[in-house]
């Protein structure tokens, strides 16, 4: 029994370590699947006057970088896209990633089959061209190596096919089912448009700080190759005073996930010192009863170093044991992990058991055997052998130093178990506190969404996409049970975001002055109503206003109150995007919607309508691609989707559904990565918890047999047994409090380390500090009780034959 007991304590803290190692090793320390990965860079921008500290690349920079660098052997752009696919089988969206000519070379891995994209295929007068990726080709052409040169319609566009990607390939961690080129026009790239994700090969030998340099060097130099567009000057881009901000493109996938995993594995790794304890603790006790034999070893001329080395030999035979154990359990947790891994954890696919995790399942286990074994050894190693061979005398109470040892690991194992369960209690009031966040939209269960493109290769004239947009939203609304019906180019939380510059007509601004960024979207009539997000002031679009393009615009309540103090008195004041375009008078304010997650502020955003003359440095603007937002009790249900599809295609049989999914899942999703912490951080707290309630349970249990005598001794003179109760209980709650306040102590300094994640309280949090400390009590008082029964309960006359 004591041998199960030690391995299945020892595997839960190694099983779980492997487990959370597997992620870090496969997100975090595996290189990068490329050639050369080192030599692999993200190239971004920064901005402090507009304070970004993320700026995407836009295609001047693209013109500029290629042609003037010193320090690249490739260079390029890409964006993740969707794509409309006709002509195979029923429509369908794909995700699709948009290149230019270097931005898969300078990843170093060629095509299975076919070749990459060349300058031709790159510019705007060249055949349309696509390369496909690898699982797409399977399931769509079987794999037929034939399937180079044949055409495929994309987006309205007939394609031809050139190259397959191997299988596996993946660009950063997107995974794409086509590759198309951006093909820009030289001749018409204007400055601005920051909206594409640079990546460059370095030189060999090159180093980031030079890299750096040389994107500074080159970036004035954009300002004398371009124009401005429209209603912008060249002055007020060189006033952004825009900076390099090359780093590895291994950052670039990870981000800021990397902080969390390490906060993560040193959580699980508390855990397995808390199971250490427990075992040093049992095997304590093992040590204690065994000191005859060790007496008599030495009696018979055993060293201290053959008694402490058979000692440790045993307690590292039991950690192997333990992690061979702990690696079934890391196999099935990774199995789990990786099946329900959340959608911002990159590089699943990474994710595994591999040589590394098995090599640090040992070390592990050699570390744990060998930690755990320390105790027993420096305590027994090398007794007394005169004090071992009267151990057995029934007169001989356990040694004070005995109880220290066994008692400080109780108080070690508490505190730990406090800290984690702060951790865990600290995500859990974020968790309700987001919870709590009025979003800015309404029962987001009963929302359905949908998105479709129409692409202008099927319809060119602006007006007429607004009808077919129109035509599918009034044969959405007409299905039973539809309660309203509107579309939009984005809902809240779903990442489609897009943010610009925006003048005030009662504003002054230089030409060189650069005025707020804010969120921009794009809404049809009725949108509002449909999401349930109230006005504030005014009146929403009607579609007189769309069909007339009247130059209005509806603002949030945050810029409404920012700029003009109050949303009744932003009603009739005017904006514009550009220094030259249109002013649109604003017609309504809408109460703010948090559109990045509970967890971050509302924007201040303006909502522009899906048709307007003079936007962009566009004659006429319209919303190619939308997200329809259905309000239905049956949203979710196998034949309302039914339903909705045939809605759609009985207006365009071309246009493929794609991100079917309700609100509540895309809210939700927004909050995917607290979840996941809490989650995590909530196991570990627990696992934490409960070998901290059994090394007390066990220390105060061993206490009592040991003081079988006198306790005896104790009821034989009549003390009651409520006050035996009493004194064994109250030891248990004084190690507790004992561990609480010095875990209280480490948790106040620790959790810090946790204030990016929080939302809504502080790391100093006194309630989850209250409530842990005082569950703590409460659990180590019950975990005492039991034990304190049994002692209230001897037999006196029983207790004084036992030794």
């Amino acid at each position: 029994m004591f041998t199960i007991v030690t391995v299945v304590t020892i595997a839960i803290g190694i099983g779980a370590n492997a487990a959370i190692f597997s992620v870090i090793n496969g997100v975090l320390l595996k290189p990068l699947p490329y050639p050369e990965p080192g030599r692999l860079v993200a190239v971004r921008e920064t901005t402090p006057v507009l304070d970004l500290k993320e700026m995407e690349l836009s295609p001047a920079d693209y013109f500029t970088f290629r042609e003037e660098n010193r320090t690249f052997e490739r260079f390029g752009i890409w964006n993740d896209d969707r794509v409309s696919v006709t002509g195979l089988d029923a429509p369908e969206q794909v995700p699709a990633i948009d290149v230019t000519v270097d931005t898969l070379p300078a990843l170093g891995i060629p095509p299975a089959l076919g070749r990459w994209f060349n300058e031709r295929d790159d510019s705007p007068g060249g055949t349309r061209t696509v390369i496909l990726g690898y699982d797409y080709w399977r399931r769509k052409f079987a794999g037929a190596p034939s399937t180079i040169g044949r055409n495929i319609h994309i987006d309205g566009n007939l394609c031809e096919i050139i190259g397959i990607m191997p299988a596996g390939f993946r660009l950063l961690d997107q995974k794409a089912d086509l590759f198309l080129p951006f093909r820009f026009d030289r001749g018409k790239t204007t400055l601005g448009n920051y909206s594409f994700r640079g990546i460059a090969r370095l030189k060999p030998a090159v180093s980031m700080p030079q890299a750096n340099a040389d994107v500074g060097r080159m970036l004035p130099l954009e300002f004398t190759k371009f124009q401005p567009p429209p209603g912008f000057s060249v002055k007020l881009f060189e006033d952004a005073r825009l900076q390099p901000d090359l780093r590895p493109l291994k950052e670039d996938v990870i981000g800021s996930l990397g902080k969390l995993l390490w906060v993560l594995m040193g959580s699980i790794g508390v855990v397995l010192l808390i199971a250490c304890a427990n075992v040093a603790n049992l095997l304590l006790v093992r040590a204690e009863g065994r000191q005859q034999e060790i007496a008599v070893r030495t009696a018979l001329g055993a060293s201290w170093q053959r008694i402490a080395g058979v000692l440790l030999t045993e307690s590292v035979l039991l950690g192997l044991l333990g992690g061979v154990t702990g690696l079934g359990v890391a196999y099935g947790a990774v199995a789990l992990l990786v099946k329900l891994a959340p959608q911002y954890l990159p590089r699943v696919d990474s994710i595994a058991v591999d040589p590394i995790v098995l090599l640090f399942t040992l070390v592990l286990s050699l570390g744990a055997g060998l930690l755990f074994g320390l105790m027993p050894v420096l305590k027994y190693a090398a007794p007394r052998v005169t004090m071992a061979l009267r151990a057995g005398s029934r007169t001989l109470s356990q040694s004070r130093e005995a109880h220290r040892a066994r008692n400080i690991l109780v108080v070690l194992q508490t505190g730990l178990a406090v800290v984690l369960l702060i951790g865990s209690g600290l995500m859990i009031r974020t968790f309700q506190a987001l919870r709590q966040v009025q979003p800015g939209f309404q029962d987001p269960a009963a929302v359905q969404t949908l998105r479709i493109y129409i692409p202008d290769a099927q319809l060119m004239e602006p007006l007429r996409v607004i009808h077919m947009e129109q035509d599918i939203q009034d044969r959405l609304a007409a299905i039973p049970g539809v309660v309203s019906v509107a579309y939009a180019n984005s809902v809240p939380t779903d990442g489609n975001n897009s943010t610009d510059l925006l003048y005030a007509e009662d504003r002054a601004y230089s030409e060189s002055q650069l005025p707020p960024l804010r969120r921009f979207k794009f809404v049809a009539p009725g949108f509002f109503q449909t999401m349930g997000t109230p006005l504030a002031a005014g009146r929403d679009y009607n579609w007189t206003d769309i069909y007339q393009e009247r130059k209005y615009a509806i603002v949030s309540e945050n810029m409404a109150r920012e700029l003009w103090r109050s949303p009744a008195a932003a009603i009739g004041k005017r904006i514009r995007e550009g220094m030259k375009d249109d002013w649109r008078e604003i017609i309504g304010v809408v109460a703010d919607v948090h559109h990045d997650g509970p967890d971050q502020k509302s924007p201040a955003t303006v909502y522009w309508p899906v048709l307007m003359k003079q936007f962009w440095g566009n004659d006429t603007f319209v919303q190619r691609g939308v997200v329809y937002a259905i309000r239905s009790p049956r949203t979710g249900s196998q034949s309302f989707l039914d339903q909705v599809r045939q809605a759609v295609w009985s207006i365009n049989s071309n246009l493929p559904l794609a991100r079917v999914e309700t609100m509540e899942q895309i809210y939700r999703g927004s909050m995917a990565r607290s979840a996941f912490t809490l989650v995590m951080l909530a196991i570990a707290g627990a696992m934490a918890f409960l070998l901290g309630l059994i090394g007390i349970y066990g220390v105060i249990s061993y206490s009592v047999s040991q003081r079988t005598r006198e306790l005896g001794i104790r009821l034989a003179l009549g003390a009651p047994q409520f006050s035996l109760k009493t004194m064994v209980v109250r030891k248990g709650i004084w190690l507790a409090g004992i561990g609480a306040a010095l875990g209280l102590a480490v948790a106040a300094g620790l959790t810090r380390i946790m204030a990016s994640w929080l939302y809504g309280i502080s790391p100093l949090d006194p309630v989850t500090y209250a409530a842990v400390a005082l569950g703590v009590l409460t659990a180590a008082a019950a975990a005492s009780y039991l034990p304190a029964r049994r002692a209230a309960t001897l037999n006196p006359v029983a207790a004084l034959r036992a030794e």
